[in-house]
């Protein structure tokens, strides 16, 4: 069994630890969830707190690991014997992003259940993780329908398994952990409040902790044993005294002034729902009992509110969580007494630290983002083609609820909300023989194949006899998610008439529309001489409206270029994500100026997407008097169908969706 990297070793991240092992001491405040770059210990840190957590007591013997003071009555191993248990320490179970429904939840013998009607059962991740730790690394790419599968057992604590009229449920308390990486995309709302807690975690800036995280870090991979005996004793320390924590937590008191505070604090921040008061009061009385105190203090109201509020506040989805900490002293300043004189807590062992939930700021543009220096290399005197000099980026108008876009077809791409695709969830269309083991039964067609073979097999009793080869596995159409690649024109004729606000504010609107369906976006954008990727295909949304806000205008316009540098993303992704479709989503005037005979080369460009077959729509940003409709023929040439600003809202011309469609097949 390999060596767990000791919890007391990990170097800073003080508001992961303390987080952690807040959970530990009150398992009821509800999980932790951890947002950080890459390489910053996350996974560590989880994995290494399993090692702190106190031992239990289990019947011996229960696959459930059922309690045996108060045992589960409704167990599928049950009913149990008093007194047999056995004392082991809390498990640590790890969900795979790519986990099938039947491991995270159990697995019936549909061949037993229908020919003998025998419950047999064999348990899922759910079950293991019972009164212990499960730990989703990744979580923000776990897929849709074990997401809900997740809601509906951190709600009830119950696992339900249903097939065909077969049921089993055993109880599934477990302290939820979850890691991610924001640029890799943003997790669903119902989610993200199943997490009692979260925090933000990011690499140190000074040059002393991180060599000692590299020093540590080699010392533990030279010899894990070694290393993690010589941090043997901090860690035992650590353990006695989360137990000494459970132990004072029932005496902890929360008083009326501190329970105002909270109240107040919550409606501050316009919180939804009640799910956030409950935890601040339970992470509050944690932090007091931690700290070897019966009262809960305002210092723990405020710590609770740094680490319970940052990702349940209302805001909009490319905002970054966090909270304004001066709005939050003044809050419990304002409903505080006197016990709010000493605003920083002891930190003790894997403290708070003194930064709580405050975020750092996804994407923030730098030095190297090629969008932001942009202005700067204009202002240096840059050559620019006369009367097409560049201007600063503008703000994006008001977003607006789009059309849907869709890729035509049938697809079998990854779960989302956008294109029709054969998946494992969504409405029955037909039925096959299972490739692999058979997830979905077909009990119809099950049926009809085992029917004629009855009475060469014996059949002697009303009971049906059924062959792994009558088994039918159900084929399914639900929804996929696409890769969306906007190809933005940024010349200088977008700039005219203070067209770039509202074309951002088309963008952004179809970025909103991608976020809730779950897409892959991309984002290339052409002006002056050439192409640029702005932001390779990822998951992260909020990251391409970060590039889009700090995009200026100015310049000729390569319309070829642009087309030419996304079809060569588009080849690439479609190395790396066959299964995944694209609609490209190019927004332009039409116009193409620059070099010699940019209209025809445009044309030649485009027509390369028509012969890939790959869906496309134009979004025409050309305004006045006089209209040339060069994106209408465009939008021709690549097989698609173009579209107007004010034709993209989700309150006009009801046939768009079935134009893109007939102009694609």
């Amino acid at each position: 069994m390999t060596t767990p990297f000791p919890f007391t070793a990990v170097v800073g991240q003080d508001d992961l630890r303390l987080a952690l092992l807040l959970n530990a001491v009150s398992p009821a405040v509800g999980g932790v969830l951890v947002r950080g770059e890459k390489g910053t210990a996350k996974s560590t840190a989880v994995r290494a707190l399993s090692a702190l957590m106190p031992t239990l007591d289990a019947v011996s013997g229960c696959r459930f690991s059922c309690d045996p003071g108060s045992p589960d009555p409704g167990c599928p191993d049950g009913p149990h014997e008093p007194g047999a248990f056995e004392t082991r320490a809390a498990r640590m179970v790890e969900l795979p992003v790519g986990a099938s429904e039947d491991r995270l939840v159990g697995a019936l013998d549909i061949e037993r259940a229908l020919s003998e009607g025998v419950k047999a059962f064999e348990p899922g991740l759910l079950a293991a993780a019972h009164r212990g730790i499960l730990y989703v690394d990744e979580v923000n790419l776990l897929h849709d329908h074990l997401v809900d599968l997740l809601l509906d057992a951190a709600a009830m604590g119950a696992s339900y398994v249903e097939r065909e009229g077969v049921s089993v449920r055993h109880a599934a308390r477990f302290l939820l952990v979850g890691t991610m990486n924001p640029e890799e995309g943003e997790l669903r709302p119902q989610l993200l409040d199943r997490f009692g807690l979260t925090v933000e975690v990011a690499a140190s800036r000074e040059p002393d902790q991180r060599v000692e995280v590299v020093r540590r870090r080699l010392a533990y991979d030279d010899d894990p044993a070694g290393f993690a005996a010589r941090w043997a004793e901090e860690e035992a320390d650590v353990r006695a005294r989360i137990i000494a924590a459970r132990e004072l937590l029932p005496s902890v008191r929360l008083g009326d002034g501190a329970l105002r505070q909270i109240a107040a604090t919550c409606a501050a921040f316009e919180v939804d729902g009640m799910r956030a008061d409950i935890v601040m009061a339970r992470t509050a009385t944690a932090l007091a009992a931690w700290a070897g105190r019966t009262d809960v203090l305002a210092e723990d109201v405020r710590q609770a509110a740094l680490l319970a509020l940052p990702h349940r506040r209302r805001r909009n989805p490319f905002d970054a969580p966090g909270l304004d900490e001066d709005k939050l002293d003044e809050t419990l300043e304002e409903f505080g007494g006197s016990d709010d004189d000493d605003p920083d807590p002891d930190p003790g062992p894997g403290g708070p630290g003194g930064g709580g939930g405050q975020p750092e700021p996804d994407d923030a543009p730098e030095g190297g983002d090629d969008t932001a220096a942009r202005p700067e290399a204009g202002e240096d005197g840059q050559p620019q083609p006369s009367g097409a000099g560049e201007q600063s980026a503008v703000r994006a108008s008001e977003p607006f609820r789009t059309k849907v876009l869709s890729v035509p077809g049938i697809g079998e791409g990854a779960a989302g909300r956008r294109s029709r695709a054969r998946t494992e969830h969504g409405r029955t269309t037909g039925a096959r023989r299972p490739r692999g083991a058979l997830t979905k039964l077909h009990l119809a067609a099950t049926v009809q194949a085992a029917a004629p073979h009855q009475r060469a097999r014996g059949r002697s009793g009303p009971g049906l006899v059924v062959r792994r080869d009558d088994l039918r596995q159900a084929t399914r159409e639900g929804r996929e998610g696409n890769l969306v690649l906007f190809v933005v024109d940024a010349s200088g004729s977008m700039a005219a008439r203070q067209r770039m606000s509202a074309v951002k504010g088309a963008v952004l609107s179809l970025l909103l529309d991608a976020y809730q369906r779950r897409d892959k976006v991309g984002l290339v954008t052409f002006r002056g001489t050439g192409a640029d990727v702005a932001l390779p295909p990822t998951s992260s949304v909020d990251a391409a409206a970060a590039r889009l806000e700090t995009l200026p205008t100015g310049g000729r316009t390569p319309l070829a270029a642009g087309l030419l540098r996304a079809h060569d993303v588009l080849r690439v992704e479609r190395l790396r994500d066959p299964a995944r479709r694209p609609l490209v989503v190019l927004v332009t005037d039409g116009r193409a100026t620059g070099g010699p005979e940019p209209v025809a080369l445009a044309g030649r460009a485009a027509r390369l997407f028509a012969a890939d077959g790959v869906a496309s729509v134009v979004v025409d940003c050309e305004s006045g008097p006089v209209r040339l409709g060069l994106a209408g023929q465009l939008a021709g040439e690549l097989g698609g169908t173009a579209v107007t600003l004010d034709e993209l809202r989700a309150d006009s011309i009801a046939g768009l969706v079935k134009d893109v469609q007939r102009r694609a097949a």
